[in-house]
């Protein structure tokens, strides 16, 4: 550093030692800008304890930052004494307030009843900011890796948040790691306090309403934790306070406005509360390139799984289609599994689990389907293909599935198609039977009269009373009667094996609350197969899904009741293979055909 200024003693000095101290000031350059920062060094050399300095104050500057050093030098004299000195360096970060010519006024250092000034110093201002002298460099600070430097990784290499001329000791800044990104590429929004005294409480933060974009929180700190940062040779603490991740839906020039915090600074009842307002943020949004056709935007790869490949006829198949990598996974558009008519794919079970690398969004999609054969054969389900945008290559990329082969022997008893009745079509014996004789809107015609004599002043009034009490007795013998005569009723028998059955239903709800899957579907089939052996007077246990089907028909029942028998004794035998069956959704449907089934049963 060239040493600009020098040492100016006005007043005499009187003894030898006193002609030793040296005392002078420089500035690290002479022209700077109005939004730079210089430092200012005075140097004091030799002067006794006791010893006080004055630092220059100048309306036009301002005065950011100010620390102290202390060294000692050792000289040897002419004679071969050794002299110890003293050297005292204040380091004073400032910034000028206007442009022109502008004076640092001279120092003043007062030992006892002596004072020594500097030479005052010039420098030249220019508006804006200028390129920083090739030697300048930030002052080391006590704080080693990691405090030290960028702790957050929240600003490009080489930037640095502008210290703002008001509220300079304490300011909210946010910051995005992008200033120029496409459609649906993620941008991370940071936003930070910044403060040179220590904080005692984050009251509340007011993010922006983050208009246009679709947001993910990525980090939002529970409690302060400070990081040294230095700015324009400024130490300052940084806290953290929230780090989100952005994905804009619309292109264009888009503004993010700015955030506000109530922070309290201090502690105990020194506490001082304070409000601060950030900075609006702007980002440009190019639209995606011509030519692609998807919105998906990022890195991805999409994989799928099967349980087995080789399968008895009515045995489940369980197949999995994942897409993993980095963007949006909730703006993710996966295709859907097909296959062929002799393949029953139901509806997938959906799970989505986020990540976060080094604050880039991502994550994990399963989707988790069932696929039941209808008939032997080999058969083929085709292959997926997920095109996205990708970010780092600028270029649309896809990412494909190969095709899936399943092979299905025959079931038991060597069938080798099953029967699913479709239960969206009802016979259209019943249908047009219900329209027939369907429920009419009810009438009511009133019929007003003069009030009727007291009831007990009627002859009659004593026989109808006693009338309840003779019927009750009646009642009684009856029903023991009946109860005596049915034990040997096989009609009477089917019947409170029917009623029992639908006793078992209520015990399958019992199961449901436990979380037993196989429990539960085994207790619906109970319960539906013991309300067939009591309707249809046959065992039915150990039937095909055919048997059981040409059995019912024999007994007059109506096509449409045969099939919603069917599809729940189905949809019990995938429930204690399929794992997706166990959810909460699925079991409940079990419950409300078995119970729609017995119920249309009983009204037929």
């Amino acid at each position: 550093m060239a040493r600009i200024g020098s040492a100016l003693a006005l007043l005499l000095v009187a003894s030898p030692a006193a002609a030793d101290v040296e005392f002078y000031q420089t500035v690290d350059r002479d022209k700077v800008g109005t939004e730079d920062t210089f430092r200012l060094t005075i140097v004091v050399a030799g002067a006794p304890d006791g010893a006080t300095v004055q630092f220059p104050a100048p309306a036009d500057l301002e005065v950011l930052s100010r620390t102290q050093s202390t060294q000692m030098s050792y000289s040897i004299g002419s004679a071969g004494t050794g002299n110890i000195k003293h050297v005292q360096k204040y380091t004073l970060v400032m910034r000028a307030n206007r442009t022109g010519t502008l004076t640092i006024p001279a120092a003043v250092l007062s030992v006892s009843s002596r004072s020594y000034k500097t030479e005052a110093l010039k420098i030249e201002v220019t508006k804006g900011r200028t390129t920083p002298p090739p030697q300048a460099q930030a002052p080391r600070t006590a704080f080693p890796p990691p405090f030290g430097g960028d702790p957050f990784g929240m600003f490009p290499e080489g930037e640095e948040p502008e210290i703002p001329r008001s509220d300079s000791d304490l300011f909210l800044r946010a910051t995005i790691d992008k200033e120029e990104v496409y459609l649906g590429e993620q941008v991370t929004l940071a936003l930070v306090i910044y403060s040179r005294s220590d904080l005692s409480s984050v009251d509340s933060v007011t993010m922006p309403k983050l208009e246009g974009f679709w947001s993910e929180d990525i980090e939002s700190p529970t409690q302060l934790s400070p990081e040294q940062k230095t700015i324009g040779g400024v130490p300052y603490r940084a806290y953290l306070l929230r780090r989100r991740a952005l994905f804009p839906v619309k292109s264009g020039t888009v503004t993010i406005d700015a955030a506000e915090a109530d922070i309290t600074t201090g502690y105990l009842f020194a506490g001082h509360r304070v409000h601060r307002r950030g900075n609006p943020l702007t980002l440009k949004v190019k639209p995606l390139p011509k030519g692609g056709s998807t919105t998906n935007v990022g890195r991805w790869r999409l994989a799928t799984e099967v349980s087995q490949s080789k399968i008895a006829l009515g045995e489940p198949v369980q197949v999995k289609v994942i897409l993993e990598g980095k963007g949006n996974l909730k703006n993710a558009i996966v295709p859907p599994l097909t296959g062929p008519s002799s393949l029953k794919i139901y509806e997938p079970q959906t799970a989505d689990r986020l990540t976060s690398t080094k604050g880039t969004l991502g994550g994990r999609r399963t989707m988790e389907y069932v696929v039941l054969p209808q008939q032997t054969g080999t058969f083929t389900l085709p292959g997926l293909g997920f095109s996205f945008f990708n970010p780092e290559t600028k270029k649309f990329e896809d990412s494909k599935t190969d095709p899936i082969t399943l092979t299905v022997t025959p079931g038991a008893g060597g069938s080798t198609v099953v029967t699913v009745p479709n239960s969206a079509n009802p016979d259209p014996t019943l249908k047009n039977q219900l329209v027939a004789n369907g429920l009419k809107s009810l009438r009511h015609t009133g019929n007003f009269r003069a009030p009727a004599a007291p009831l007990f002043s009627h002859p009659l009034f004593l026989p109808f009373a006693l009338a309840p009490l003779g019927l009750t007795l009646g009642f009684g013998l009856f029903g023991f009667a009946r109860r005596t005569l049915s034990k040997n009723d096989p009609v009477a028998t089917r019947r409170r094996q029917a009623k029992a059955a639908r006793a078992r239903l209520a015990q399958a709800v019992k199961i449901q609350r436990t979380g037993k899957t196989a429990d539960f579907y085994s207790e619906v089939e109970k319960a539906l197969v013991s309300f067939l052996e009591a309707k249809l007077s046959a065992p039915v246990t150990g039937l095909q899904r055919s048997q059981l089907d040409a059995l019912m028909a024999h007994a007059s029942v109506t096509a449409e009741i045969r099939g919603r028998v069917i599809a729940v004794l189905e949809t019990c035998d995938m429930g204690r293979f399929a794992p997706g069956m166990g959810e909460a959704a699925a079991r409940s449907r079990a419950l409300d055909d078995a119970a729609a089934a017995m119920g249309a049963w009983d009204t037929r």
